[in-house]
């Protein structure tokens, strides 16, 4: 209904969940260079319980899936709007469910991998028992694998949303800078040149990430401590 009635928003929702993504990398980038200042770190951490905490994870974990799959699909809207309502409408489904079977799926599968592995060391025999030891050994450093590429990800496609959506709304400069950079890095570099043009490319839409998320952390932080001396009984 979006494509079809006000294709025009597409764009700007596009941004926004970019801006989002910048925001949620640049945080985690702060959470993990500054883990004692920051709102959410070890100390706020500890002064939750094991439930409250989980909760917490799971809150803004749901929230940010949320906002990946919402621009998916956007992304997906925007490269079939010339299509018809139902047309648009088939290939929104295949993509939603594609998305949902194969990266949810993956997600719970790695999430219940050591799940798996505690009951292979349990159950089974000599095999069994190593592979499952090796599942639970090997998933949390995983993990933080994950979580490392994870942030590097958000930063990445945050930044290159918005940088592809200001040349959709005819700000075609920084997307033209990003290609200069490339080019020149592609003629020092001679070896795989499309290899050394995606990672140039990709580098500088993490920095305009870094930079928009790092605006957006300061934005809101200062917004939260104007809306909390403004809110009745705080001290002035």
């Amino acid at each position: 209904m979006l494509g079809y009635f006000a294709p025009w928003l597409i764009t700007p929702l596009l941004m926004i969940g970019g801006i989002y993504l910048c925001f949620e990398g640049a945080e985690k980038l702060h959470e993990a260079f500054f883990p004692h200042v920051s709102e959410h770190g070890s100390a706020h951490e500890k002064a939750l319980d094991a439930t409250g905490l989980e909760n917490q994870k799971v809150a803004g974990a749901i929230r940010t899936d949320f906002i990946l799959s919402a621009e998916i699909m956007a992304l997906t809207l925007a490269g079939v709007s010339t299509l018809n309502i139902y047309s648009q409408a088939g290939v929104l489904a295949a993509v939603g469910i594609l998305i949902t079977a194969a990266v949810y799926g993956v997600v719970a599968l790695i999430v219940k991998a050591d799940d798996i592995g505690l009951h292979l060391t349990k159950a089974g025999g000599p095999l069994a028992k190593a592979v499952g030891t090796a599942l639970v050994k090997g998933v949390p450093i995983l993990l933080k694998g994950l979580a490392v590429v994870g942030t590097a990800a958000m930063l990445w496609v945050g930044g290159s949303i918005i940088v592809h959506s200001l040349a959709g709304m005819g700000w075609h400069q920084p997307e033209h800078l990003i290609e200069t950079f490339a080019s020149r890095v592609e003629q020092i570099v001679v070896v795989a040149p499309q290899v050394t043009i995606w990672l140039a490319t990709s580098f500088v839409q993490s920095i305009v990430g870094i930079v928009i998320g790092t605006a957006a952390v300061i934005l809101l932080s200062v917004w939260k401590q104007f809306a909390g001396r403004a809110a009745p009984g705080s001290p002035t």
